[in-house]
């Protein structure tokens, strides 16, 4: 009964002989096909024989009990291996990567800490400057104030002065006219003492 090309194992056995037809009484056309050899299965019979190509084209009949849709175990077992060993490849290389995130991890919480302490060392700068700023803000205002008052001192000083030579000159002219005065007077005295004094009288002794 002819089926459609699928894929067939030779079961567990040492060598699997493909035969001319359906039975042993036909040639072999091949010596023996091994363990785990993959074939297209082309046509069952109810012989209990199946005919089958193999990889290189060759065709023949075999007894149907030595096919099988698995592979043999060895070979499973090189392929549960195969799988194992990439499995085992894969969890190295995600231990690595696992390895390498852990430490990127601890070079950031590093790279925080310092970040951390650095903007707490600039916010106490930072306050340091306004408290400084403040301060000269302060000064600078004191400064005007005292130059204002300086100015102000300045010109009660300018006031004072001409206030002082003013009085100065006053008492000079003043000083001049009481010497004035005094001059004068010392003439008047001087003309009118005489004229008030009484005349001596002439004693004639003859």
């Amino acid at each position: 009964m002819p089926v459609s090309a699928e894929t067939m194992y030779i079961d567990d056995m040492l060598k699997a002989p493909l035969r001319a037809g359906e039975g042993l009484q036909y040639r072999i056309v091949h010596k023996g096909l091994p363990s785990g050899t993959q074939v297209n299965l082309l046509e069952t019979s109810d012989s209990g024989y199946s005919r089958v190509r193999t990889g290189d084209g060759q065709e023949g009949w075999l007894p149907t009990r030595y096919l099988s849709r698995q592979p043999i175990a060895e070979d499973r077992l090189k392929r549960v291996s195969s799988q194992l060993e990439e499995t085992r490849s894969s969890l190295s290389s995600v231990r690595e990567q696992l390895s390498t995130v852990t430490e990127e991890r601890d070079q950031l919480a590093n790279t925080r800490d310092q970040l951390e302490n650095r903007v707490s060392e600039l916010s106490a700068e930072l306050k340091r400057i306004r408290s400084v700023s403040e301060n000269a803000l302060s000064l600078e205002r004191q400064n005007q104030t005292l130059r204002e008052s300086n100015q102000q001192l300045k010109k009660e000083v300018e006031v004072l002065t001409a206030e002082n030579e003013r009085l100065q000159s006053k008492k000079e002219s003043d000083f001049m006219m009481l010497g004035a005065l005094l001059v004068g007077a010392g003439v008047l005295i001087a003309v009118v003492v005489p004229w008030l004094k009484p005349a001596r009288k002439t004693d004639n002794w003859v």
